[in-house]
């Protein structure tokens, strides 16, 4: 298996930017532990470490919105990784927009640039 760094964060945990494997329209920003990385690995699917509910989480495990790997980038110190993704059910982030990235800044406010793919109530 590849080795990551993982020693450089105190909480053992290194960010996964997940890219459209298609169009490289960035989808979200997460973080990946050493369990997380070879369940990635080991089942193709994108799996990372929760901060919020400690604990270990398969992309779209309760919306179905699966993230299947294409190809995976390491960086030149092996602690920074980019999924390229298919993103499945067409939405990455838990509000429902495609992106977790759905919002510019145009001067002081915050404009959304996306139209939902699913109400998150719903699901």
């Amino acid at each position: 298996m590849i080795e990551l760094d993982f020693s450089k964060d105190k909480n053992g945990l290194l960010p996964a930017v997940v890219q459209d494997h298609e169009s490289g329209q960035v989808l979200m920003l997460a973080y990946i532990n050493q369990l997380a990385w070879q369940k990635t690995l080991e089942t193709g699917k994108a799996h990372y470490w929760s901060r919020s509910r400690n604990k270990l989480w398969l992309k779209g495990e309760s919306s179905g919105h699966v993230q299947i790997i294409k190809t995976i980038a390491v960086d030149c110190d092996l602690d920074t990784v980019v999924f390229h993704v298919e993103q499945l059910g067409g939405a990455a982030c838990h509000k429902g927009y495609r992106s977790c990235f759905y919002r510019t800044i145009e001067k002081d406010q915050l404009v959304i640039g996306e139209n939902r793919v699913f109400d998150p109530e719903e699901v």
